[in-house]
This record gives structure tokens, C-alpha cells and sequence, in this order.
């Protein structure tokens, strides 16, 4: 790879995963009217984000990044942005709540549009057409013009991704996360569930230790952290055409950022020796992810976080681990103990989503609930083994009461699939199924913060 950088370096890389846009001159005046659109999030932000990372990194704080597979046109509405904001909610209060660990809130939201395919093209009764990547390159109806990637589209992806960045910072500053609305935070579609029951134990908990904290004089008012939280986005940084024309130079600091998000990963299909994706996210200063999977050698990953992250910044460097519940107990440690000897400092977080992706009796693509808790419970078992922290979980997911996964307390069966399969691409979570997992991550949590008591004693 070149040594000099500049937004554009990345176009003498090997690129995948890029859609075959029929016409380069729209796509050129496309990207240039984006470039003088306004940015996203500020530099300022993302430098605030890699500072929380580093405490997680440091075993002082936990990850919690969730939000939709894929975002949609046609699902935007402000009730959707609404409720998955308050599900991350839900699970961050009980984390904090269990482990006294801060969690940093980074939502798969507002950009999170490109999606990574197997196959260019798709054939169904012997029509073949380019596949489906998202609704910021084409449509998901399977006709020709909606199959053409339209870089129109990308103006449409920024202003739901303002509007939706709009709405998220009103949530997060506006008084709608304030600790003592933590009982209105659940969803209607919970109902009467074990784990809606327990959330609403630990709300009241909350609320009595916020009672007695009031009449010691620590309330909203004096106190701000009550009332408000700090709230990340992050999205695959797929699209390169539309991520370089959405990096900006810092006036403060005069490295260069990527506007669109706060926090960009590179995905399992694109972080091979001499990508272009590799190539674009090592010169902006952006806290950034890289996905694992099984086909990763250590070597390769030393290799790639020399590149990426050559000045060895704390919070810079997240790993996302995405093996499946059946390998990661096989392929976790070796990576751990190759970063770890290294000295590189990096934020381990697991995706318990791609790896179990299966095909339901009924045709439906799912996961079984089953084997994401497995994955997860993989994952930290093979950190207290290694004496590292588990410091994170990436999980697509929703606010909404969809049936898309099988499985949970609230049981989605093979044959329920199809009653709310609403997804434009990968299955989510519902809100029960999302509360569900945070209960068992604060009893991992739990177990890990044990462990270092007593090797601390």
C-alpha cells in the first residue's frame, strides 16, 4: 500500500464488494455535490468516541453496538428510530446496573444502508440481475431498473442519515434519556415477559437508589449525566465512492475524518492484504472496527492492525469477532494471544449474529436465539481463560416486535417466522429477544468483574 494518504488513495487498492455503476459520470457529480454537503459528526465527536473506547480497551467500560441489519427507505419513520434507541437504552441501564461498568452506546443507525454480498448477481426463474446491496445502491424488487445501482440513491441515504442523526442527538440531549424515565422505556410488545417483569425490577431499583440520591441533592438539575447520554453511530464502511467524499480535514487538529459516521468497520469480505477498504479507513482518524472470522490468521490480523493502527492508539481499534457458536472457542484464542503478546491495545467485542445464520424449514433465513447466547458465552469464557476483557457485543437488532430469529423467552418459532419477517436483509433481534441478551451479558459481566477480584486479592 502507497505510504502517503489522501481520501481518494484507496481507487489504486483492490476494491470488492463495490457496485458496478453503469454510469461514472453521475456517480462523479453525485460524490462532488455530496462533498460540499455538510458533515455528518464532527471530529471532535469521534476523538470523544476512541477516549471511551480506550477505557473499554483498559477492562473500564463495556461496548454495546446494535441497530438494524440494513436500513431502509421504505422503514424510516421516526417510532422505529424511537424504539430501537430506547431497546439500547433498556440493555445499557441493565449492564451499567450489574456491572457498575459506564457503557459507551454505539447504534448500527443513521448510514448503515450498503450491505456485502456472495454473489454479484442473482437468478431467479432464469432472470439474472446484480444482487440487492442496499437501498443506497439499488432497490430490493427484482426488476431491472430496480436492480440498477443509482447514484441518487446516495442523496436520499444522506438526508435520512442527517434526519435520522437529528432525532438520535434529540433522544440522547432532549431529556428523553433521562435515568428517571427509565420506567417508561418499555415497549408495549414486552408485555407481561419474564425478562419485561425483571427489567421492571431493576427499574425500580434504579428508581429508588435516583429517590435517595434526590434527597442527598444529586438530581438532574445539578447533576446533567443524569438526564442525558452520549450516543455513537457506526456503519460498514462499504461504499468507498461515498465515504471519501464525506471525509473532511479537521480544522482543529488537520487529519482527516470521515463525516458519516463516528465509528466505520471493515467487514470480513474486505479486510484482506492490499484492500482498498483497508487503505481508505487507515488514514482518517475515526475510531474504526475490523470484522474476524474464521479465516483470519493471526499473523494477518498483526499485520493489518500495523497498518491501521501503526501509532498503537488506545480506542482506536475495535475487533468484532464473528465465528459461530460451534468455532469460536477453536479460533478466539489464538488471535487473543497473538494481540496480546503484541501489546497492542484493541477493544474485543463479539458479533453473535453472522455466524449463525441458517435457513428455516419454512424457507426464511434466521438465527436461532439458542446459538447467539452460545456464541456469546463462547466469547467470554475464552477471555477469562486468557485473562483479556470481554468488551463488547455487535448485534443486529430491533426495536420492533418482528419474528425473525427463532427462539428466546418469548418463543419465535420456524412456523412464526413468517407473522413479522420484515428485514430487507440479515434477521434482527426483536426488543424482547435484545433485552433478553442484556441480562445475560451483565451476568457474564458479572462473572468476569469476579474473576478479577480474585486474582486482584
Amino acid at each position: 500500500m502507497a505510504t502517503t494518504w489522501a481520501p481518494d488513495s484507496w481507487t489504486a487498492a483492490e476494491a470488492r464488494q463495490m457496485p458496478a455503476y453503469d454510469d461514472a459520470a453521475e456517480l462523479a457529480r453525485t460524490t462532488d455535490t455530496l462533498s460540499h454537503y455538510p458533515p455528518l459528526v464532527f471530529a471532535g465527536e469521534a476523538r470523544n468516541l476512541t477516549a471511551a473506547l480506550a477505557e473499554v480497551a483498559e477492562g473500564r467500560a463495556f461496548l454495546l453496538q446494535g441497530g438494524d441489519c440494513a436500513e431502509s427507505f421504505a422503514e424510516f419513520h421516526p417510532d422505529n428510530i424511537r424504539d430501537t434507541f430506547r431497546v439500547i437504552l433498556q440493555m445499557a441501564v441493565v449492564l451499567t446496573y450489574a456491572s457498575k461498568l459506564p457503557v459507551v452506546k454505539l447504534g448500527r443507525m443513521a448510514g448503515q444502508f450498503a450491505k456485502p454480498r456472495s454473489t454479484p448477481t442473482e437468478t431467479v426463474e432464469g432472470v439474472e440481475l446484480p444482487s440487492y446491496r442496499g437501498d443506497n445502491v439499488n432497490d430490493i424488487a427484482f426488476t431491472p431498473e430496480a436492480r440498477r445501482p443509482d447514484p441518487q440513491r446516495l442523496i436520499r441515504a444522506y438526508a435520512q442519515s442527517a434526519a435520522t442523526l437529528n432525532l438520535l442527538r434529540a433522544f440522547a440531549q432532549g431529556g428523553y434519556a433521562n435515568l428517571h424515565q427509565v420506567h417508561r422505556w418499555t415497549l408495549d410488545s414486552l408485555g407481561q415477559s419474564y425478562w419485561a417483569k425483571k427489567y421492571r425490577e431493576t427499574a425500580d431499583r434504579i428508581g429508588e437508589a435516583l429517590d435517595f440520591m434526590a434527597a442527598c441533592g444529586i438530581d438532574p438539575e445539578t447533576v446533567p449525566q443524569l438526564a442525558q447520554t452520549h450516543f455513537y453511530t457506526s456503519h460498514e464502511a462499504l461504499l468507498l465512492p461515498y465515504e471519501q467524499a464525506m471525509t473532511r480535514r479537521d480544522s482543529l487538529t488537520g487529519g482527516w475524518y470521515d463525516t458519516s459516521a463516528h465509528f466505520l468497520w471493515i467487514g470480513d469480505r474486505t479486510r484482506f492484504e492490499g484492500s482498498a477498504h483497508v487503505e481508505f479507513l487507515r488514514g482518517i482518524g475515526n475510531p474504526i472496527g475490523v470484522k474476524c472470522g474464521p479465516s483470519l490468521e493471526p499473523d494477518a490480523l498483526l499485520r493489518m492492525l500495523d497498518t491501521l493502527n501503526p501509532g498503537r492508539v488506545a480506542g482506536r481499534m475495535t475487533l468484532i469477532t464473528r465465528y459461530g457458536y460451534d468455532k469460536i472457542e477453536a479460533h478466539l484464542p489464538r488471535l487473543v494471544r497473538a494481540v496480546t503478546r503484541a501489546g497492542h491495545p484493541v477493544v474485543w467485542s463479539c458479533d453473535p449474529m453472522h455466524g449463525n445464520t441458517i435457513k428455516a424449514a419454512t424457507g426464511y433465513k434466521t438465527r436461532p436465539f439458542e446459538r447467539i447466547l452460545a456464541e456469546v458465552r463462547g466469547f467470554f469464557a475464552v477471555h477469562r481463560a486468557e485473562g483479556t476483557h470481554a468488551g463488547g457485543i455487535h448485534a443486529e437488532m430491533t426495536g420492533r416486535n418482528v419474528t425473525e430469529c427463532t427462539g428466546g423467552a418469548v418463543d419465535v418459532t420456524e412456523q412464526s417466522l413468517a407473522d413479522r419477517y420484515h428485514t430487507h436483509c440479515d434477521p434482527r433481534l426483536n426488543a424482547g429477544q435484545s433485552l433478553e441478551l442484556a441480562f445475560l451479558l451483565a451476568e457474564m459481566l458479572n462473572e468476569e468483574m469476579a474473576e478479577r477480584r480474585r486474582v486482584a486479592a
